[in-house]
């Protein structure tokens, strides 16, 4: 799609269409925004008032806002505040582990295949399961810079760029730099109205 860092994204408009039909022939109904605040908007559309939300961590759902919105609206059951509020560590990772089940799950992956694969590196693996099975309904949100040709490319493009990237930020936050300790190679979903994609002619996130 373009270089990594660049700081121009090259948009190109025909690998974004392939990409659309390689997600949505493996059931993930992909919609296209232009920019972040348009992906913003229609994430917030997606999720009808009163559900019950968890928000993964995103530097992507950060960088369109949505990470700012979810904790100052009352629209929905924001279990990613009560998890973040709880103070005893044994509780709070249990509220986690039962978030996976969640009615609607929001997060990021790491790489998009143009064939419609999808790939997501975790340290402790804490979104996979949501991903994978447990949520209701999973909403991704990604840049098209995580647009790849290949599955091929798509898994280089994580077991280098974006772990690599996760490791600079992790130094930057201080935090301890751990290895990669999960991979999710997504290949179809069964259920059709399960999970869904925004993609954003934007270079959002790694």
């Amino acid at each position: 799609m373009t270089a990594e860092h660049s700081d121009r994204l090259v948009v190109d408009e025909a690998a974004i269409a392939r990409t659309v039909q390689g997600l949505k022939s493996r059931n993930v109904d992909a919609a296209v925004a232009e920019n972040g605040d348009h992906a913003c908007r229609l994430l917030i559309n997606m999720i009808p008032d009163g559900a019950e939300v968890f928000k993964s961590t995103s530097e992507t759902l950060d960088a369109i806002g949505y990470s700012d919105y979810i904790r100052q609206t009352d629209r929905y059951k924001n279990l990613y505040l009560e998890i973040s509020g709880e103070e005893d560590r044994d509780r709070q990772r249990e509220l986690r582990r039962l978030a996976s089940v969640a009615e609607y799950y929001v997060g990021s992956v790491h790489a998009i295949a143009e064939t419609g694969e999808v790939i997501v590196a975790s340290g402790s693996g804490s979104q996979l399961g949501a991903y994978v099975f447990g949520a209701k309904t999973v909403i991704w949100v990604a840049g098209v810079q995580k647009i790849c040709p290949t599955f091929e490319a798509a898994l280089a493009r994580v077991r280098g760029f974006s772990v690599e990237r996760h490791h600079q930020w992790a130094a930057a936050q201080g935090r301890a730099v751990a290895p990669m300790g999960k991979l999710m190679l997504f290949e179809n979903e069964q259920n059709p109205d399960r999970i869904k994609m925004v993609l954003i002619k934007e270079s959002l996130g790694w």
